[in-house]
């Protein structure tokens, strides 16, 4: 066979093999992603059967209930589930306004700081300290000032989201990188024009990044906020509260999934919603 028609036959089957690899390259991609996922919760839903069947003695097995009585016995029963949905609703709409609430405040705070350094150095050290004071050493004042409800389920949110988004827009805003601020200088660009066409459009992974954690850290003060302000339809929280009381095992581990689940959806689509706008800037 003679050298070009050798070039061309290799040529063939590499273009072949590459085609086959970037058909395959998705479902490859998520079968990576899905196997350790999966490979985990087996793991771990075995560590609970050995826990409840081989740690614990019939008799105190209700302090661990097997997989298989929590899922007949709170989530295949309605009246159980019912009240469990309708909780997680409440708690979902709590963390979703203090998330609204405090991604808001972050942005527009973290911009003030950008824009004159003495805001930043007025403003930073107080949004460290609402970060590092124990959110349950103020939940009794919030209650206080704020009453038992609704309100103040979403002011524990935005105390616990706020520093994230706040701490992540700024570095994001300032990442931008010199070479190209100096080019806006040289066009003679307004402050209001290097906001917005440099410093937001680069700070959008970063934002995103924030929303991200903020996102977690809400679902965990909408659940701290139903365990003390209990005024009002009760939220997943309060009903973790009433199950622990009553030692209502299976639902206690049935309302605990649910709550997870919940935090790791509203994760799941903050990082689907970066990827998709980032992605698409980049």
């Amino acid at each position: 066979m003679s050298t070009p028609v050798k070039e061309r036959e290799l040529f063939r089957i590499s273009a072949a093999g590459t085609g086959r690899r970037r058909r395959g390259g998705p479902m490859s991609s998520a079968l990576r992603t899905a196997i350790p996922v999966i490979a985990a919760l087996v793991v771990a839903i075995g560590l609970w059967l050995a826990m409840s069947y081989l740690l614990l003695s019939p008799s105190r097995r209700f302090l661990v209930p097997p997989p298989e009585q929590v899922l007949l016995d709170s989530f295949g029963n309605w009246k159980h589930l019912q009240p469990m949905l309708t909780a997680l609703g409440l708690t979902a709409e709590v963390a979703l306004v203090g998330l609204a609430t405090a991604s808001v405040l972050g942005i527009f705070t973290a911009i003030a700081m950008s824009q004159a350094s003495w805001v930043e150095r007025a403003v930073y050290p107080y949004a460290v300290v609402l970060q590092t004071v124990p959110i349950l050493a103020i939940v009794p004042l919030i209650g206080l000032w704020f009453d038992y409800g609704f309100t103040s389920r979403v002011i524990v949110c935005v105390i616990i989201a706020l520093f994230p988004m706040i701490a992540n827009t700024l570095f994001g805003l300032h990442s931008a990188s010199q070479g190209a601020h100096d080019l806006f200088t040289l066009n003679k660009a307004t402050r209001w024009q290097r906001l917005t066409k440099l410093q937001l459009p680069a700070a959008l992974p970063s934002i995103f990044t924030g929303l991200r954690t903020s996102s977690g850290l809400s679902v965990i003060g909408a659940i701290v906020g139903d365990f003390f302000f209990k005024q009002g339809e009760p939220g997943i929280g309060t009903l973790l509260d009433v199950y622990r009381a009553r030692l209502q095992s299976t639902d206690l581990f049935a309302a605990i999934i649910l709550a997870s689940l919940f935090g790791i959806a509203v994760f799941a689509v903050f990082t689907a919603l970066g990827k998709l706008v980032v992605g698409k800037r980049s």
